[in-house]
């Protein structure tokens, strides 16, 4: 027998390092070639780690939540010569190619061969055989009995989180996937089919089970970025009244016209229209703040971070250039960043760079919110609920769709004046659509 060493993946764009966010094996396990090692992440991008052989994983590179070197070693795997041999093969005639997967460090065991030893080797040569479709039987076996507390179901990140949404314990969940892995469609006929109060006939058991949930991944950057934000940034927090009903007329009535063929137009493309005439004439708001160098770093160009929701936590991919966008470039763009990040293949240049952001909870929303600024900007604007309210107009009671927008700024460079200023613009620019298509 001899061990194959897996080693961390580069996965380019200069990473030198990349957090252990899952294990989809564990020590002991009979795993096939191209199965899936583990999960690491690098910034905000999550990357499954593959096997190039199969065998036995005989090690583990560390726990989750460590931070692993690229190059270093990921896991080590028990497997026959031949499959050694193969492995060294094909390590030797992708070396001169760029590494997109994980490479191989072969090192044989020591194995005495006595004659007695060789006399007998005709006859384990079959044991691998059976092996195999044991381990595909079991993993897709559904269980009988829930896992023990202490042992971790495994599952993607996806998984986890319609899981944890859901309310459902993945212990209790059957894992048709290699090694007992719990799957989108594991999750689905779990759902799906009726459940009973327990296992067997020992009375009622809770639905859930305590868990400790280690904060890792992205949301484990997430906590260290709202950290940043609420500990270093003093906020101050605006919170107006905007009269939507005419700009929501014009949307329609674009809509009505210009769907099919331009797409549709959500009210965040006029928001960041407004975003963009506002600052034009307060350009300090967008900009970013460098609090160790002392230096306010105010942009020519106008790039609007879209906080948006993930399967794996809040991400802020960046509409580049608003300024220089139509309604319709900017409404397709919102909609791509947020596909992009939704499925985790938004680029890093796409995820960083934002001068000014907008948050939105959407029909979620609620009357007012007190926005976390996106450090190192110094001003974010919070889109809430719309609802239609009765308003005075003098002389009787008119009904009109009312949406409050909750900014924050960074207090330690924008004065609340200013942000009043700014404020007042945008509810202008929103309130009497027209003027955002006239240049001053």
């Amino acid at each position: 027998m001899a061990k194959v060493t897996i080693k961390l993946p580069d996965v380019g764009e200069g990473i030198a390092e990349a957090e252990l966010t899952e294990w989809a094996v564990k020590i002991g396990d009979e795993i096939q070639e191209d199965d899936v090692l583990g999960t690491v992440m690098t910034d905000k991008a999550a990357v499954e780690v593959p096997s190039s052989v199969s065998g036995k994983v005989v090690w583990l590179g560390g726990e989750l939540g460590d931070t692993l070197a690229i190059g270093s070693k990921f896991v080590e795997i028990e497997t026959s010569d031949a499959e050694a041999a193969a492995a060294e093969e094909r390590m030797a005639e992708n070396e001169s190619d760029a590494p997109a997967e994980a490479t191989q460090e072969i090192a044989e065991t020591q194995k005495p061969a006595p004659p007695a030893e060789k006399a007998e080797k005709p006859e384990p040569a079959p044991s691998p055989a059976p092996a195999k479709p044991e381990k595909s039987a079991v993993s897709a076996r559904p269980r009988t009995a829930p896992l023990a507390s202490g042992d971790r179901p495994l599952a993607s990140p996806a998984v986890r989180q319609r899981a944890r949404d859901a309310g459902i314990d993945l212990r209790l969940v059957a894992g048709s996937g290699p090694v007992g892995r719990i799957t989108h469609d594991d999750l689905d006929a779990w759902i799906a089919q009726p459940q009973t109060a327990g296992f067997g006939s020992g009375g009622p058991v809770a639905t859930r089970q305590d868990e400790d949930v280690k904060v890792i991944g992205m949301r484990k950057r997430i906590a260290e970025k709202m950290s940043i934000s609420a500990s270093r940034i003093p906020h101050i927090t605006i919170v107006e009244e905007v009269d939507v009903t005419d700009l929501e007329a014009l949307r329609e009535k674009l809509n009505s016209q210009h769907a099919k063929e331009r797409g549709k137009l959500t009210i965040l493309p006029f928001l960041v229209r407004a975003i963009c005439k506002a600052v034009a004439e307060q350009p300090g708001l967008n900009a970013t703040f460098d609090d160790e160098a002392g230096v306010v770093h105010q942009s020519g160009a106008v790039h609007v971070g879209i906080a948006t929701q993930t399967p794996n936590g809040l991400t802020v991919p960046v509409v580049r250039h608003a300024e220089a966008m139509s309604l319709w470039d900017a409404a397709g763009e919102i909609v791509r960043l947020a596909e992009a990040a939704r499925s985790g293949k938004a680029k890093r240049e796409e995820l960083s760079g934002s001068t000014i952001s907008i948050t939105s909870l959407g029909p979620l929303g609620a009357i007012a919110t007190t926005p976390i600024i996106n450090h190192p900007e110094v001003a974010i604007v919070g889109v809430n609920k719309m609802a239609m309210r009765p308003v005075w107009d003098g002389q009787d009671f008119v009904p009109r769709k009312i949406m409050n927008l909750s900014s924050s700024f960074d207090h330690r460079v924008i004065d609340g004046w200013d942000a009043a200023v700014f404020v007042r613009k945008l509810k202008d620019l929103i309130e009497t659509p027209a003027l955002l298509f006239i240049d001053a």
